[in-house]
């Protein structure tokens, strides 16, 4: 989508359409048999993203970057003291590969306090985390606001599934009659959401394109002027893309606000060791919502 301005126009059907190989011809959206995924090796949409081929047409590439499950690291609660992050021992094993030392069912803090704290509708006495200091010094790391770091706390890793469950975010709606454009008789239904501020990580696996070949040529692509050949080059083609998942979002309900992330990129300076087959990099986004417009 970075590319778009970029484009020369063409003239198709009477109208000026951007020239591929980019986006949005590369979506592959409402274009026939013949159209689609431009599948060119020159083109960096196409060869890090992977792409498919036209309708009745074999053939394909995977693309040189692989993306995992998002999983939740931070998890926003109410307590009476405003909200916290809540986050446990399985979750930091994502990011973090030593044990924090979470026990007792409680709220671990950096500092105790003779007064519970409620985490939502459960209240757990407060306990010290004697390497709490360190975990929020590595979240600064991967690049976790401050003020999302400032009220961390963590809870032994059997609380943590029922805290999430008990704070998600519930909405309710109601399916429409497209013929009248009235609600449709008992057709109201509720969903959960992860609510504004969670934070999710992921890794974001990037391979060597030295070893692959579309349509049997090498992969040409640019990124910021430089060839794309190594998988440095990989990770600088999805960064371009983080941007737009904070407008436009991912997955489905967009209209509803859903799928809106702000991605932080760690702050760890890269390696200078060569990478001979693959790398991956671990990523973590927080949930937001769009902004009001007039």
């Amino acid at each position: 989508m970075h590319h778009e301005e970029e484009r020369p126009k063409r003239s198709q059907g009477g109208q000026q359409v951007r020239c591929k190989p980019f986006y949005p011809d590369c979506a592959g959206l409402g274009l026939d048999k013949d159209g689609g995924h431009c599948a060119r090796a020159d083109c960096p949409v196409c060869t890090v993203f992977g792409f498919a081929r036209g309708k009745d047409q074999a053939g394909g590439f995977a693309g040189l970057a692989a993306f995992t499950d998002a999983h939740v690291l931070l998890f926003p609660v109410p307590t009476r003291q405003g909200p916290r992050w809540v986050t446990c021992p399985d979750a930091l094993r994502l990011v973090w590969s030593e044990d924090p030392g979470v026990g007792k069912d409680a709220v671990y803090l950096g500092e105790k306090s003779p007064n519970p704290l409620n985490s939502g509708w459960l209240l757990l006495p407060v306990e010290t985390c004697k390497k709490f200091q360190k975990i929020i010094t590595y979240l600064s790391e991967l690049g976790i606001p401050d003020f999302i770091r400032q009220r961390l706390a963590l809870v032994p890793d059997r609380l943590f599934a029922h805290i999430v469950n008990s704070n998600l975010e519930v909405r309710t709606s109601v399916s429409i009659d497209p013929e009248t454009g009235a609600a449709e008789d008992k057709a109201l239904f509720s969903y959960e959401a992860l609510p504004r501020g969670t934070v999710v990580v992921w890794e974001v696996i990037a391979k060597n394109p030295k070893h692959f070949r579309v349509d049997g040529q090498e992969i040409s692509a640019q990124v910021n002027g430089n060839q794309i050949n190594d998988p440095s080059r990989v990770f600088d083609v999805t960064q371009k893309a983080h941007p737009y998942l904070e407008h436009l979002g991912m997955g489905g309900m967009g209209t509803r606000g859903m799928g809106r992330l702000k991605v932080y990129i760690p702050n760890r300076p890269q390696t200078a060791k060569p990478v001979d087959c693959c790398a991956s990099t671990r990523t973590a986004a927080v949930a937001t919502e769009p902004e009001p417009t007039s």
